[in-house]
């Protein structure tokens, strides 16, 4: 059976956390990237994210596609905002159906040197985010008949993930994948589902802005695929999830990695090495 693609969630209403734009041109971030493709895909979508400039540009591109799309202003961590985001939703388009969790920062520091400070804001914007937007996002989805939410969480909230130590965004990241199996059996009578997808070395804007043409390489190389993955792989994967296709799927986390979990460092180790 063929998909039409401009139907797949025509008759959702969906939130996306982090939606605004975070790069320039076809580099898109990955909040800006589940956006576009779920208003290509029909769903009426509200753009989530604390600065209004940034929102504005990825609607822009969602009105000039004729998608149909909004901007709310706020902040995840602040539980009033999480509120106003989900009445926000129920108010402009009726109901609210799938909630895309995508905001998270990072940042370097172990647990015998990491700033308390930084720690508790990084578990906040990563982890307690996911919690409050969820509040106020499931009851609406209860009242439409059911939904589905998407965290994004990420390999290092599985292993770890390089060699310098972001150890408040493993504890956030795994937090996010214990809360969403939590959630996923607790709503699963409501009809709530809930998954996660763990993005791998995905070369978007956060990234590039840190990371040197050699250590890019080095991620493309580490991954069985031998591939670059985009915030569009990221967003495929996300547009399956909060589809109907996806109805039978709840408590999972969804690895779009290039298949680097599956592999060891040794059995890369040949790839690593060598010119390719």
């Amino acid at each position: 059976m063929m998909l039409d693609q401009r139907t797949r969630l025509s008759d959702k209403v969906a939130i996306v956390t982090g939606a605004g734009a975070t790069g320039s041109g076809d580099f898109v971030g990955i909040g800006q990237a589940i956006s576009i493709l779920f208003a290509r895909a029909g769903a009426k979508v509200l753009l989530a994210d604390r600065d209004q400039a940034n929102a504005e540009t990825t609607l822009a591109t969602i009105k000039e596609e004729g998608g149909e799309a909004s901007v709310f202003v706020g902040d995840v961590t602040i539980n009033a905002d999480c509120r106003g985001m989900a009445d926000a939703a129920v108010a402009r388009y009726g109901r609210l159906n799938v909630l895309v969790n995508n905001v998270g920062i990072s940042g370097p520091g172990s647990v015998t040197d990491v700033d308390e400070e930084f720690w508790d804001t990084v578990i906040d914007v990563n982890l307690k985010s996911v919690m409050l937007t969820s509040k106020h996002a499931i009851p609406q989805m209860i009242e439409a008949g059911g939904g589905s939410i998407i965290n994004l969480s990420s390999i290092v909230g599985l292993r770890a993930g390089s060699g310098r130590p972001s150890h408040p965004y493993a504890a956030s990241k795994a937090g996010i994948i214990g809360l969403s199996n939590s959630m996923a059996v607790h709503y699963g009578r409501d009809n709530v589902r809930v998954n996660c997808i763990a993005p791998g070395h995905v070369h978007s804007p956060m990234v590039a802005r840190h990371a040197s043409e050699e250590m890019l390489e080095l991620r493309r190389k580490a991954g069985p695929l031998g591939i670059e993955g985009t915030s569009w792989d990221v967003a495929w994967a996300a547009l399956f999830l909060a589809s109907d296709e996806a109805r039978w799927i709840s408590g999972a986390t969804l690895p779009v990695d290039a298949g680097l979990l599956a592999a060891t460092p040794l059995a890369m180790f040949p790839y690593l090495r060598d010119p390719e």
